[in-house]
């Protein structure tokens, strides 16, 4: 890699774990949309360039996610009893969720991850908060709603954070406390999704030098390095700043990478 590239994974590292720990969205949508472009500049295979950014993206996760959660466990944010419950199934849906990529080529998985940015980022704009009317749900219905946030965040690369904390927030869990939480619940999303990745590009004959699987480990070091120093800012700054004008700032900036991707999905179509 070249100075260039490796100071653009620095920059993509310091922004997406400021969002990781401001927003609890485990910073991968940000990510991967820019590792797309990597990549792609890279000259790596282009069926092999969306799978590994999405994989590259959801490892970093498992680097800041340690970062974020520790500053959000310092405020007294994180709900460790409703990590617990939810962990069985994100384990499972994580594992799973890669596999599902895995039978999507590259244009069908840009165009899901498109999609998925910019659901995310509208709820993000309009603040969305839907009503809590309901109480968190016993083992069966929180392995159930941790199975569907695993499958989504492994197949697109993100920390799960756009459907955790809608879910939370809706069974009256307090939005601090949901966002903490959030944070917390991607390091079992990371973990499962990132052995998912090595375990099922093991037999992957295209793939770059210094790949792990579907991980591209250099960029992996740089952005992992740059993410885990910026995260517990982020968190911080979640108590102290009005998080709801720094999302719009992140909204608009999704808006534009989910362009990207389904620009990208077109490209790899023709």
């Amino acid at each position: 890699m070249t100075w260039t590239v490796v100071l653009s994974l620095c920059a993509m590292g310091v922004v997406g774990g400021f969002a990781a720990g401001l927003l609890g969205i485990g910073g991968g949508m940000i990510l991967v949309p820019f590792m797309t472009m990597v990549f792609t500049s890279l000259a790596f295979p282009s069926h092999l360039v969306v799978h590994m950014a999405i994989a590259t993206g959801l490892a970093t996760i498992v680097f800041t996610s340690i970062s974020s959660v520790r500053a959000h466990h310092m405020q007294g944010g994180v709900l460790w009893p409703v990590v617990k419950l939810f962990t069985p199934g994100i384990l499972v849906g994580s594992w799973l969720g890669p596999w599902v990529a895995q039978q999507l080529n590259s244009t069908m998985l840009a165009l899901c991850f498109g999609i998925f940015v910019f659901v995310a980022a509208t709820q993000m704009l309009i603040n969305a908060k839907p009503p809590a009317k309901y109480q968190l749900p016993g083992t069966a219905g929180m392995f159930a709603a941790g199975g569907v946030i695993g499958l989504v965040a492994g197949l697109v690369g993100a920390g799960g954070g756009f459907i955790s904390i809608p879910f939370m927030t809706w069974c009256n869990v307090r939005i601090q406390n949901a966002v903490a939480t959030s944070a917390a619940l991607g390091f079992p999303i990371a973990l499962a999704g990132t052995l998912a990745n090595i375990y099922y590009g093991l037999g992957e004959t295209a793939l770059p030098t210094y790949s792990l699987g579907y991980i591209y480990l250099p960029a992996l070091g740089v952005i992992a390095a740059a993410s885990m120093v910026m995260a517990p800012i982020g968190a911080r700054t979640a108590h102290r700043l009005p998080v709801a004008k720094l999302k719009k700032i992140f909204a608009m900036m999704l808006y534009a990478l989910a362009i990207y991707m389904l620009w990208q999905a077109r490209s790899l179509a023709n």
